[in-house]
């Protein structure tokens, strides 16, 4: 294993790809991009590539951003800016600039490619390239080391998946070695491992670049025509052959039995991987002070609940199994099995369950709310209801064909 130095980081440069439409997340990105969706509570879902990053010790990241990014941007500007500039460190957040085209974005290469000016300004030895829009816990630093010691010019993390589901990847075939022989992208018939014919390797879209050969490959990819500027349907099978492109078996900080690597890509993706998050003993473990997930602050007093009356009928403020953040009322309302995002106020006699509820939620009195996902400063009026009579809620809402009910960022409901 390559050993550690000062060197190896000042010389690694992180790219984040936090451009994503996130189409199938709509409406939860109607006004921001996948990357800016919160999740968890109080944190974002870009919060999990950069508590990666910033916990594998690499300190000089580019956000390369495109769609909805405002919202994004904030969320850089107030939660991520504690790095030391005049140590070189920096998190940046780059937009298409038209540098060498007037056209935005094509694809995850071309992304790259309008950026090329950043190895000419930062003279790097490793490119790290990530998607900022997956959660899970991975030390990119063991990987880098995995790649200089194979002396590979691309090294690609992989994991095992169901072969019904590989056609959603790339799929690897890789030999003794683990150098990849052969690529798939999203093939109809995936090629399985041996001896394991109901699973296949894929590409998680976590790449280490050698800076030369990088360079070499987008410069070369940008002049054909007939090309989408896609790592997984252009770059990779280009190199094959022609580099040395390696695959690393990826290592999961998160130290569950099965690895935990998630694209929440769906509304009900998103909804099972949050409820997973309340359950007594998640897959995800949120409450590992190994590897924190950092996030912005807010200044928002501690939550509480109020209310606590013994009588028949009389009002209690509980939350069970639920995630809870700061500023956070519930005054007598009841909830169970909920994710509650910061500056939510539970109002007496309303009953929520099996829901997540981001910033500013307001729930009147005496309102029922079920497996629901309420977005942002949505008042909910007193005795509405919404979870319960799926074809009037299809009337005002988004909802999903397993019946998750969606309710639009600023939404007036009366």
């Amino acid at each position: 294993m390559t050993p550690i130095s000062s060197t190896l980081f000042r010389k690694t440069i992180s790219i984040i790809l936090a451009g994503g439409q996130g189409e199938r997340l709509y409406p939860l990105t109607k006004d921001r991009s996948k990357p800016a969706v919160p999740f968890g509570g109080k944190y974002r879902v870009i919060d999990f590539t950069l508590s990666n990053v910033i916990n594998s010790g690499f300190r000089k990241v580019y956000l390369v951003t495109q769609y909805k990014s405002q919202s994004l941007d904030t969320h850089i500007r107030e939660g991520w800016s504690f790095l030391n500039g005049e140590l070189g460190e920096f998190i940046y957040s780059i937009p298409p600039q038209f540098r060498t085209a007037n056209h935005w974005y094509q694809g995850t290469a071309d992304a790259i490619f309008q950026n090329l000016h950043i190895l000419q300004d930062e003279r790097p030895e490793h490119i790290v390239i990530l998607s900022g829009d997956h959660i899970y816990k991975m030390d990119y630093l063991k990987m880098l080391q995995y790649h200089i010691a194979k002396k590979a010019d691309l090294t690609i993390a992989g994991i095992e998946v169901e072969k019904n589901l590989a056609h959603q990847f790339g799929v690897m075939v890789v030999d003794d070695s683990n150098e990849i022989i052969e690529y798939q992208e999203k093939p109809q018939e995936p090629k399985p491992l041996p001896h394991k014919e109901d699973t296949c390797y894929v590409n998680m879209g976590i790449y280490i670049f050698n800076a030369e050969s990088i360079a070499r490959v987008l410069i070369d990819d940008a002049k054909k025509k007939d090309s989408q500027h896609d790592f997984g349907k252009n770059i990779i099978p280009s190199m094959l052959g022609n580099y040395k492109v390696q695959a690393y078996n990826f290592e999961d900080e998160n130290k569950t039995a099965r690895p935990y690597w998630r694209d929440i890509g769906t509304i009900d993706s998103y909804y099972e991987s949050s409820m997973d998050l309340v359950s007594v003993s998640p897959v995800f473990n949120l409450y590992d002070f190994d590897w924190p997930i950092r996030t912005y602050q807010g200044q928002y007093p501690p939550a509480k609940n109020v209310f606590s009356e013994s009588f028949e009928g009389g009002r209690m403020g509980t939350a069970i199994d639920s995630l809870v953040s700061g500023g956070c009322i519930i005054s007598g309302g009841k909830v169970e099995r909920c994710l509650l995002s910061p500056n939510v106020r539970i109002h007496s006699y309303s009953h929520v369950e099996e829901s997540i509820l981001f910033n500013n939620v307001s729930v009147g009195r005496h309102a029922k709310i079920r497996k629901a996902i309420i977005d942002k400063n949505v008042k909910i009026p007193e005795n509405f209801e919404i979870g319960y009579n799926i074809e009037e809620d299809k009337k005002k809402f988004f909802v999903t064909p397993s019946g998750i009910v969606v309710v639009s960022k600023n939404t007036q409901l009366l």
